[in-house]
């Protein structure tokens, strides 16, 4: 398990518009704008004595207008200079970084229309101004998610962020929509927190979307986040509780004490000795790009099919290309169609990953799928009976289990997100480390496992298994080939199957099957 790192500098994190970008837009807002110019004088000239005919004859009766009110120049410029400003502000991550508060005002002025002119020196100076105030924006953003803490719970303290955090008024007709809501602010203490460790890209409200839906499937209970750097649960009534990592507070101060030099308390501002033991991140955290397509990916046709949002794919293709392995890497099989076919229900799933920001990575694991042709072979060699009760201790997301009598095969395995994905398809799992519950699991008849193999950790799970046997029991084991008729274990019959070279993606290591029968 690899701790959480903490990256002392934030990285640079917002994308510069290019001049070309803007002055291009500039350029499509000034035909525009002469367009508007030339129908409002076409109305005002002797054309206008006819435009009433075509209202009169194409009118909604319900909503009818009059040809100069209709044609009225103003409405329409104010119309044109959201809608552009509006495209000037995406044309980077902008809206994005911004803190909930000053989002919100720009999301007003656009949606009533009441934004400056769009003219070229305006637009340069405006965005020039936004880009420039990228630190000040991090500092608004935990300024913000401060003062949104209840002030009715002891809980917070009002010196500075602590360990345990509430936040109350986070279900409201604004969660999750860009509104000015407690929603914004969670995901701003979740933007800020990935700026702590480095993550790559802007978190989108889809992310944040999915986790309050599931926050809401789960009310009172604890869902850790973000690589294990926040713990969050939520209530009915519209309270979240909050853990953050002792580094991430001491973080959050810093910006804070900033802001506020006299206010924040020194044991407020003094870096946490030791680590919070809970909070051990166990997987690399993906970019929140990879996670926004993720949190956008739809159903399709049946709760088996996933497909994910096209447009994401011309605009973000490194990001496209990892969410479709990640997909691939759960068990999902491309169509020609670009969708993702599943043999089980993928959602729960997709907002594990989605939420907790990780994927177990194969180097800590030691996770490799096990190939279909020799998971055959192996359970094959087990000759499983009809009244044999089965185990697989090492059971990943089931690439031997699936071959196994899923009504009397019980499933061990580490990573909770593979538990997700074996309960999804209907095995009975424990999550939990084989070499730690052995001894609790009781008798097998068969057991079929495919071990880690890194620093001979498949003896012990060898070892560990053939105590679990009754007299007859059967272990077949999948095994590093340099182990073929050399490896013996005492009180079984051993046999081998011939050598398997490069089956397994992801390495090139050569593998055996090793079938034991007890004496």
């Amino acid at each position: 398990m690899s701790q959480l790192t903490i990256i002392d500098q934030p990285k640079e994190f917002f994308a510069p518009v290019s001049a070309g970008l803007l002055d291009e837009l500039i350029e499509q807002y000034g035909k525009s704008r002469v367009k508007i110019d030339h129908v409002a004088a076409m109305c005002a000239s002797d054309f206008g004595n006819v435009l009433h005919y075509f209202l009169e004859g194409n009118k909604d009766r319900h909503n009818s207008m009059s040809p100069d009110r209709l044609f009225d120049p103003t409405g329409a410029i104010k119309a044109l200079n959201s809608a552009y400003w509006s495209k000037a502000m995406n044309l980077t991550d902008i809206y994005s970084s911004m803190p909930e508060k000053r989002r919100g005002e720009w999301y007003d002025s656009i949606k009533n229309m009441t934004c400056p002119e769009f003219t070229a020196e305006t637009v340069k100076v405006t965005m020039g101004e936004l880009l420039n105030k990228r630190m000040d924006f991090l500092a608004e953003r935990v300024d913000g998610i401060f003062r949104a803490l209840s002030g009715e719970h002891v809980t917070n303290s009002p010196a500075g962020f602590g360990k345990r955090m509430i936040m109350a008024y986070v279900l409201s007709e604004y969660c999750g929509n860009g509104g000015r809501s407690q929603c914004g602010h969670i995901n701003d203490l979740r933007a800020v927190i990935g700026k702590f460790m480095g993550r790559d890209g802007e978190m989108h409200y889809n992310t944040s979307r999915r986790l309050i839906e599931s926050l809401k499937a789960n009310y009172g209970q604890w869902l850790t986040i973000d690589g294990g750097s926040v713990k969050i649960r939520l209530y009915k009534k519209g309270t979240a509780h909050m853990e953050v990592h002792s580094d991430m507070a001491w973080r959050l101060n810093m910006i804070l004490a900033h802001l506020y030099p006299m206010a924040i308390p020194a044991e407020f501002r003094t870096k946490p000795k030791k680590k919070a033991k809970e909070f051990v991140m166990m997987q690399r955290p993906l970019p929140f790009s990879v996670l926004d397509i993720l949190a956008e990916s739809r159903t399709r046709r049946n709760e088996k099919v996933i497909s994910l949002t096209y447009r994401e794919k011309a605009e973000r293709q490194f990001a496209w290309d990892e969410a479709r392995k990640i997909l691939a890497g759960i068990g999902g099989v491309e169509s020609s169609l670009g969708e993702f076919e599943f043999d089980y229900c993928p959602n729960e799933i997709i907002d594990e990953i989605v939420n907790s920001g990780c994927i177990p990575d194969q180097k800590t694991h030691q996770y490799y799928q096990t190939p279909e042709s020799i998971a055959k072979i192996a359970v094959e060699m087990a000759e499983i009976g009809d009244n044999d009760k089965c185990l697989e201790p090492s059971a990943g997301q089931g690439g031997l289990a699936d071959y196994m009598p899923k009504g009397r095969t019980t499933c061990i395995e580490l990573s909770a997100l593979h538990c997700k994905i074996l309960e999804a398809k209907g095995h009975p799992v424990t999550h939990g480390d084989f070499l730690k519950v052995a001894n609790s699991l009781g008798k097998f008849d068969r057991i079929i496992m495919n071990p880690p193999f890194e620093g001979g950790r498949y003896k012990m799970h060898i070892e560990a298994a053939s105590g679990l046997f009754r007299d007859g029991g059967r272990l077949v084991a999948i095994l590093p080939a340099t182990m073929r008729n050399k490896y013996q274990l005492p009180g079984f019959d051993v046999t081998w199957s011939h050598e398997f070279a490069n089956e397994f993606a992801g390495t090139s290591i050569s593998v055996t099957i090793m079938c034991a029968v007890k004496l």
